[in-house]
């Protein structure tokens, strides 16, 4: 089929079959479809298990209402603070991480929580490269907690 746009018309043209098609002919060659990524040179994503666990929101305010809990550092900016906080968590921005890694011990339980959760997942892999042993990323953060545990806290 043919279609003009200038005319907005159509054609439609008759075709013969080639006998020898590799698709569609007596003898096809080409059976299904290929291997898109392979046929690109693109390397398979391998699912890469990362050094620390993850836990959703409801493990971290159960982990939350107990009297004594691990080390939970929101890394999220100053201003973040200002609109939505999660009590009983000490706030180091993301960009001093580094600067404060001193401060804790190596083998210690440390829950890290962001936004949605990116920030935090490279901060634990910081904590793990500098020989962490106990590290735990909050899968969504603070919005999940929001959507999970508390809507009176705004998400942003």
């Amino acid at each position: 089929m043919l279609f003009d746009a200038l005319e907005m018309e159509f054609t439609e043209l008759k075709v013969k079959k080639d006998p020898n098609c590799v698709v569609c002919g007596e003898n096809p060659s080409v059976t299904e479809l290929i291997d898109y990524q392979q046929f690109c040179g693109i390397p398979k994503a391998e699912e890469k298990k990362e050094d620390f666990d993850e836990i959703t929101v409801s493990e971290l305010k159960n982990i939350l209402d107990k009297d004594d809990h691990p080390v939970v550092i929101d890394v999220r900016e100053p201003f973040e603070l200002d609109i939505a906080q999660i009590g009983g968590t000490i706030h180091i921005p993301m960009r001093e991480m580094q600067n404060h890694l001193s401060e804790f011990n190596a083998d210690d339980e440390i829950i890290v929580h962001c936004k949605s959760g990116g920030r935090s997942a490279k901060i634990c892999k910081l904590l793990i490269e500098n020989e962490f042993t106990n590290v735990k990323n909050v899968k969504g953060g603070i919005l999940a907690w929001s959507k999970e545990i508390d809507s009176t806290i705004p998400q942003y």
